[in-house]
């Protein structure tokens, strides 16, 4: 597997949607950017922030857009376009409804499962990016999911989150070296 050269992290912009279970990707990539000592700045031109993280011998990108999550398509897409990294170099960091708190995935291409940042990064780069899939659990009906998604989860699940990105983070240099089957099967033993 190629190495992975951007990290790109789905959430809403704003204080306001911050602490809800939809910007789980920002959270990821936060706490990445945390561990690798940096801090992300605002990219006008490609409509984002971004950061550098060296992980072992291997360096990336990590990236929040900051247009909202069903535009994030536009922002990755650009910063790509100008640093020439193909689809299958990125790793998407993104919530998932279909995985409980506290569990988390790697996967490699598919579909958007009616995700909306999902949806619109297909639209512009393709299916063949990578994926790290972070359980914030379902609501139970689907006629529930965007006011669940756009709101805190529970003390308890926010905890099982965190736990999950922690784990994930232990992966992260294997990930970005390009020993993906290496990092999921390490990672999905666990839990």
């Amino acid at each position: 597997m190629p190495s992975i050269e951007l990290i790109v992290g789905l959430g809403n912009p704003g204080p306001e949607y911050e602490p809800t279970r939809h910007n789980a990707g920002f959270w990821f990539v936060d706490r990445l950017a945390e561990h690798c000592r940096q801090t992300f700045r605002s990219e006008s031109r490609f409509r984002s922030e971004v950061a550098r993280c060296r992980l072992d011998d291997s360096e990336c990108r990590l990236q929040k857009p900051q247009t909202f999550m069903n535009r994030s398509g536009q922002a990755v897409a650009a910063l790509a376009r100008f640093f020439r990294i193909e689809t299958p170099r990125i790793l998407v960091v993104h919530d998932e409804l279909d995985l409980p708190p506290g569990t988390i995935r790697l996967k490699t291409g598919g579909g958007h499962g009616g995700h909306n940042g999902l949806r619109d990064l297909i639209a512009h780069l393709g299916r063949d990016f990578h994926r790290l899939r972070i359980g914030i659990g379902h609501p139970g009906h689907r006629d529930e999911v965007v006011d669940y998604v756009l709101h805190r989860p529970s003390r308890q699940d926010r905890s099982l989150i965190e736990a999950s990105i922690e784990d994930a983070l232990t992966v992260m240099p294997e990930v970005v070296a390009g020993h993906f089957e290496r990092a999921m099967n390490r990672l999905h033993v666990r839990k």
